[in-house]
């Protein structure tokens, strides 16, 4: 099993939540900003690495969502967890992982969203908002 984490990364404006979304040019699609743990590193601690790697962005992190079990492009079973992340400061540089970030309308989300499996985690924060107004 490949083990891996990542992070879905929100803020709040004065309308409405966004969250971060990376391109990732070498797949062509859109998804979360995520990667393999490493050797001894925790799951939470891959998280906040890759986002940091992916986005640019340090954020703190908060509660964790739903993981995501899928096989990979290789037929191999890998399981991502997920942290929700919010403050998020820094600033983005592209690089040969990741092309472009781009912040959308959590309830947009959806539209840009490559695999339905992401949507299933996004969804998963947007259901805590609303159970939370």
């Amino acid at each position: 099993m490949i083990e891996a984490a990542g992070g879905v990364v929100w803020r709040s404006t004065s309308i409405h939540v966004e969250v971060l979304l990376v391109h990732r040019p070498r797949r062509d699609d859109w998804s979360l900003p995520k990667g393999k743990r490493k050797r001894r590193e925790t799951a939470m601690d891959c998280a906040i690495r890759e986002v940091l790697e992916e986005t640019g962005m340090r954020a703190d992190v908060g509660f964790e969502l739903p993981g995501t079990r899928y096989n990979d492009r290789k037929g191999r079973p890998k399981q991502v967890r997920y942290w929700s992340m919010h403050d998020a400061e820094g600033v983005f540089r592209p690089n040969c992982e990741v092309d472009q970030i781009q912040w959308v309308r959590l309830d947009d989300a959806g539209e840009l969203l490559t695999y339905k499996r992401d949507l299933h985690v996004v969804g998963a924060l947007d259901r805590l908002f609303v159970s939370a107004a």
